[in-house]
């Protein structure tokens, strides 16, 4: 009985070898492929066209979150008072700036959101949306980055 089972330990050992190294060539090759640096956003203005301005109350302060929410799930009406990068990682969120249109976002969508603007986000897709937000204010400045607003 133990040499059956040595034989298969061998041959199941070779097996994985040789199927290690028909896969190998090609994920070398992938390995070379990849972006070390991958683009996600180069702008001056928001997603409605807005240029914009880091505070200069005060020192720097960055704070980010991940928002999830499920389908159907709203923001609710709201602006922010200071700039406001975005980056889609899962489903999708539809966002309404009124008079500015309608615009969707899916994973990999990477976005600098409107300032001072009243907008509401839904999620339209089927399952959960989750978005990294990233708030670029001053220690000084607003106390908090999302503020309820009325739609324009």
């Amino acid at each position: 009985m133990r040499d059956s089972n040595g034989k298969l330990a061998v041959f199941l050992a070779w097996t994985a070898f040789l199927a290690a190294m028909s896969i190998w060539p090609q994920g070398l090759a992938r390995a070379f492929e990849y972006q070390k640096v991958e683009p996600l956003l180069d702008t001056e203005t928001t997603i409605i066209g807005q240029p914009f301005a880091y505070p200069a109350d005060g020192p720097a302060k960055v704070t980010s979150d991940i928002v999830t929410l499920m389908p159907g799930e709203e923001t609710g009406w709201h602006e922010h008072h200071v700039p406001l990068f975005g980056y889609m990682l899962e489903g999708e969120l539809t966002v309404d700036y009124g008079e500015k249109g309608k615009r969707t976002y899916r994973p990999g969508d990477a976005l600098m959101e409107a300032i001072d603007y009243p907008h509401n986000g839904v999620n339209t897709g089927d399952g959960p949306m989750r978005i990294l937000v990233v708030f670029m204010s001053s220690i000084k400045g607003v106390e908090s980055e999302s503020v309820p607003a009325p739609p324009e």
